[in-house]
């Protein structure tokens, strides 16, 4: 989630928390815990651009490592801030816990990929319930966090943080429908999934991305869930073949290593990009929901050497066409 929605979700948990007196420094300390999670990105290698991938919602989101991260930023916190405001160490500890700890299950909220039990398991919880930017789960927090600072009222913070458990119930509820879609448009083409999923597109729980796997393809299609569902057709790819896509490849080399990290990152839905020979990319991803178009992805080099990473490469397709594409779908109340 983006860190705005995750500082403002921080901070409603502690002012819910709080006495009227302590309302506004209780609100800071869940904003600062809240955000902090996200200094993983700060773990990155210029040699090894995937390792910045790896180390994202990695430890310092797991639910196992919430009373470490909130005792590190008590540490900082305390003495800096909450201290000269009358608070005790256990004080700022007790609300840092509460901002920190609402941080991970948001971001599972998402479809980006959150291990939740590292290290006792890698697996990558995704729930893909509501954007990583959605202004709709955003600005009603932000509202109601802004009365109950200026009126020191916790009941304001209450409601924002009931705000942001309905918000993604209501996701929910539409994921379902749109995976309902999904299989309706599969079994259309009689097709007989292996796999599927359907995602938030940006900033709405409304136009969901569709993407399913058969023996050898993936298929992306959009739907739109409002009163009622309309489907939009989207593309297909093949499915990555690292033997048959790139026969040069030294399956020891660490570009061949580099593929498959990004496969555990990507959930295993990637495929050669059709516009270039030489990109693999992670099909989940794209602007356009019905779209291959993807987000991001990695370059390979065939004249790289066995020791050399593969090249993160993104793609953010901000073209008037695309945003018309999209904003068509989701405007498109027929």
């Amino acid at each position: 989630m983006d860190p705005l929605t995750q500082g403002l979700l921080g901070a409603s948990l502690p002012q819910s928390a709080s006495k009227k007196g302590q309302l506004v420094v209780a609100g800071v300390l869940g904003l600062l815990a809240g955000m902090a999670p996200d200094l993983d990105i700060l773990i990155r290698s210029s040699s090894d651009p995937l390792l910045v991938l790896e180390y994202h919602r990695q430890f310092t989101h797991s639910l196992l490592f919430i009373p470490i991260g909130s005792l590190i930023c008590t540490l900082v916190l305390h003495p800096l801030f909450a201290k000269r405001r009358g608070l005790t160490f256990s004080q700022t500890w007790f609300y840092c816990t509460l901002g920190y700890g609402t941080h991970a299950l948001l971001d599972a909220c998402t479809s980006y990929g959150t291990q939740l039990f590292w290290p006792l398991s890698n697996t990558r919880y995704a729930w893909s319930t509501v954007s990583v930017i959605d202004p709709a789960f955003t600005l009603p927090i932000l509202i109601l966090l802004s009365f109950a600072t200026l009126k020191r009222n916790p009941w304001y913070a209450r409601i924002a943080f009931l705000w942001a458990l309905v918000y993604p119930t209501l996701g929910m509820i539409q994921r379902d429908r749109a995976e309902v879609a999904g299989w309706e448009l599969a079994q259309e083409r009689r097709h007989t999934p292996i796999r599927l999923e359907a995602k938030p597109s940006f900033a709405n729980i409304f136009v969901w991305k569709i993407v399913y796997e058969t023996q050898g393809y993936y298929y992306v299609d959009a739907v739109r869930v409002g009163a009622t569902v309309k489907s939009y057709p989207g593309e297909s790819v093949a499915k990555l073949d690292v033997n048959k896509d790139f026969p040069w490849l030294d399956p020891k080399s660490q570009q061949a290593k580099d593929i498959e990290r990004f496969r555990h990152f990507s959930n295993g839905f990637i495929a050669q990009d059709p516009n270039d020979e030489f990109r693999i990319v992670d099909v989940r991803y794209s602007v356009v929901p019905n779209q291959i178009n993807a987000l991001w992805g990695i370059k390979l080099s065939p004249t790289a050497n066995k020791g050399t990473h593969v090249e993160f490469t993104t793609h953010r397709d901000n073209t008037q066409e695309s945003r018309q594409q999209f904003l068509g779908m989701l405007t498109d109340f027929d």
